[in-house]
């Protein structure tokens, strides 16, 4: 029999709602080159690594009456060819298709009947570019035992290594009878399983009250006519559909912030998000005196000795902050974001970034799921928003040979928010990729230009440690340099 989910898995499954589907998503643009990268290529490279991360081969399987939690087993109709998808822009695509095509494919839960992920490869983008979009459950990927699919995807170089496609074999399948007898035998056998099971299911029962608790003030709130506490700019009642924006700015600008006002370049991410946060909602005409500031949570590496080096000796901890909206000035507001993450740096138990993107076959997609899901564990803390910021390597990365030029996290929403960010620094770029519900935030785009913006604002306070390369364009181009 597979392995048993653990309670801390199981909650991604049962959490999950039409309008929050949990899994998180990238999207990576490739040059092909020379390499002639395409989907059957893709689909062959698939093959030749998923043996590295087997459980994208297992579908979960729920145990009869619910004695114990469920197990993950081989899938006995696995379809390669299911998963890996083929779609189109109409040529010469833009980014703003791509996105607008992104926000489509997150919108959409995956299928619980086979393993939770799905990519998709997206041809037709202007200049011959190409582009891969991964989606996978925030079950499947814990960064520990199971790591990202794109870990193993991409290579340093150009010269692709051929492991060839192993020669697997689905396990036999355990009938309906056989599963209760194995759970009823390890509950007996191991008290930590029926502990683990009675979590899953207080878990459960939590969530289900919480969600009735909602549902009855949400309704109490309309026929009165009140506002919800939930109901923001930033958050309330979400929708089942999404909207996906980036920008795309140097390295080098915001590593001239960080050089003329000290701290961190994830403090640069933070200040301008910050900003780009305050711009916009002035531009909706939001009063910011009741919305000075907005409850954060960051997902931060933090050095464990107790843990496996699978990721240099680190895990992710969050670490919350409440981004000064309503403070005017940039600098302050850098200045109150650095100094929020002071605390954690003085512990010594920070993992520097430059050691974060040196782990051998790094992908900050890995990180960005486990980022997440640390935030979803928090989301009863009254948060309201979730950003992601991974360093990644600065050199390129290549699949079967085609270079990849930009990657954008695409992090999912939690329940009741209306906003998520995600950031990756990768080869002298710095990619923010922003999730929003489609209904409560029509203007998306808005938003990632006020970004854009920001830092701009930032930059003009760097005075002569500016850094001389073109400042990227904002959203409102409709696409990114």
């Amino acid at each position: 029999m597979g392995e048993r989910l653990r309670a801390r898995d199981l909650v991604f499954l049962t959490a999950e709602t039409t309008t929050a589907p949990r899994h998180n998503a990238t999207v990576e643009v490739f040059d092909p080159g020379t390499s002639g990268f395409d989907h059957e290529k893709l689909t062959r490279l698939i093959g030749d690594r998923i043996a590295f991360v087997p459980r994208y081969r297992q579908r979960v399987r729920w145990v009869p009456a619910h004695v114990a939690n469920p197990v993950w087993v081989d899938d006995p109709h696995f379809d390669l060819a299911y998963h890996v998808r083929r779609s189109a822009l109409p040529r010469p695509g833009s980014l703003e298709q791509l996105r607008e095509l992104v926000g489509r494919i997150v919108s959409r839960p995956l299928d619980r009947h086979r393993p939770l992920w799905e990519v998709y490869f997206v041809e037709g983008l202007e200049d011959g570019r190409v582009a891969v979009l991964t989606k996978a459950h925030q079950a499947l990927v814990d960064g520990v035992q199971v790591v990202d699919l794109a870990q193993v995807l991409l290579d340093r170089t150009p010269d692709r290594r051929e492991l060839g496609f192993d020669e697997w074999r689905p396990e036999p399948q355990t009938s309906p009878t056989g599963l209760l007898v194995e759970a009823v035998r390890d509950s007996v056998a191991s008290p930590l399983t029926a502990v683990d099971t009675a979590r899953g299911v207080a878990d459960s029962w939590l969530r289900g009250a919480d969600a009735t608790t909602r549902r009855v003030t949400t309704i109490a709130n309309a026929l009165a006519g009140r506002r919800s506490d939930q109901d923001t700019p930033i958050g309330g009642t979400l929708s089942q559909q999404r909207r996906f924006e980036t920008v795309r700015r140097s390295l080098a600008e915001h590593r001239a912030v960080r050089d003329a006002h000290g701290g961190t370049v994830n403090d640069v991410v933070l200040a301008t998000v910050t900003g780009g946060l305050r711009s916009w909602l002035m531009t909706r005409a939001e009063s910011l005196g009741g919305l000075r500031q907005v409850r954060a949570v960051v997902p931060m590496s933090v050095h464990d000795q107790e843990l496996e080096p699978t990721s240099v000796g680190s895990q992710i901890e969050p670490h919350f902050v409440d981004l000064p909206v309503g403070e005017p000035s940039p600098v302050v507001r850098l200045h109150q974001v650095s100094y929020s993450f002071k605390a954690h740096k003085e512990t010594g138990r920070a993992v520097a970034a430059d050691r974060i993107a040196g782990i051998a076959g790094f992908a900050p997609s890995t990180f960005h799921a486990i980022g997440s899901r640390v935030a979803a564990e928090q989301v009863r803390r009254g948060i309201q928003l979730s950003v992601t910021n991974v360093p990644g390597p600065q050199s390129p990365l290549y699949a079967a040979g085609a270079v990849m030029e930009q990657t954008y996290p695409v992090p999912p929403l939690l329940p009741g928010h209306a906003l998520a960010i995600g950031v990756t620094s990768y080869d002298g770029q710095v990619f923010y990729g922003v999730t929003a519900d489609r209904d409560r935030v029509p203007d998306a785009d808005t938003f990632a230009a006020c970004l854009s913006e920001a830092l701009d604002e930032l930059l003009d306070t760097a005075g002569d440690g500016r850094p001389k390369v073109p400042r990227g364009r904002t959203r409102r181009s409709g696409r990114t340099p």
